[in-house]
């Protein structure tokens, strides 16, 4: 075993001038930080008034696209349900019946969409799936609310309004990322 030795060591300290004792060097830096930072643009909003601008990628709430006429572009072949990692996407598919040729654009068609925004990580994997353009990510935020059920949202809920027949819902509803 070795033994130990018990030297102390000695640091050994400058003693402080007069000015540094004063601490006028440290508190004249410190005041050119906070004037400087007086004069510089605010990174705040006021938000009711004020927007701030959206990256180009940002992804908000889904929303199944409709085509020119009208029709619902969703043909129900489950690629966006199968591509989503947190399977926040259910769906049911069903055959168009005759006579509703101008609803659906397809034969197959979804009964029933609904994804679970509690789940959703917005990661856009469902639209980058799905052949046929039927759903996108918009540019709106989601909505806050207070019970679990209110976020189950379905295809009420996401169906795009009907360019015909609601042109100025369908405008504000598009946004500018909409692919055609």
């Amino acid at each position: 075993m070795h033994a130990l030795t018990n030297r102390a060591q000695t640091v050994e300290r400058k003693p402080m001038t007069i000015w540094e004792k004063m601490y006028i060097p440290a508190i004249a830096k410190g005041m050119s930080i906070t004037f400087g930072h007086i004069f510089k643009k605010k990174p705040t909003i006021s938000y009711p008034e004020q927007t701030r601008p959206f990256s180009p990628v940002f992804r908000g709430l889904h929303v199944l696209n409709r085509d020119e006429e009208g029709r619902e572009r969703c043909t129900a072949c489950g690629l966006c349900a199968v591509a989503c990692p947190a399977e926040a996407i259910t769906m049911e598919g069903a055959e168009r019946l005759p006579g509703e040729e101008n609803l659906y654009r397809e034969e197959k068609y979804a009964v029933k969409y609904e994804i679970n925004m509690l789940r959703c990580i917005f990661c856009g994997l469902c639209e980058e799936a799905c052949p046929k353009d039927a759903i996108y990510l918009s540019e709106t935020f989601t909505p806050a609310n207070y019970s679990r059920k209110s976020f189950i949202y379905g295809k009420k809920d996401l169906l795009i309004p009907d360019p015909k027949s609601q042109p100025e819902e369908y405008a504000k509803a598009k946004g500018s990322r909409v692919k055609a």
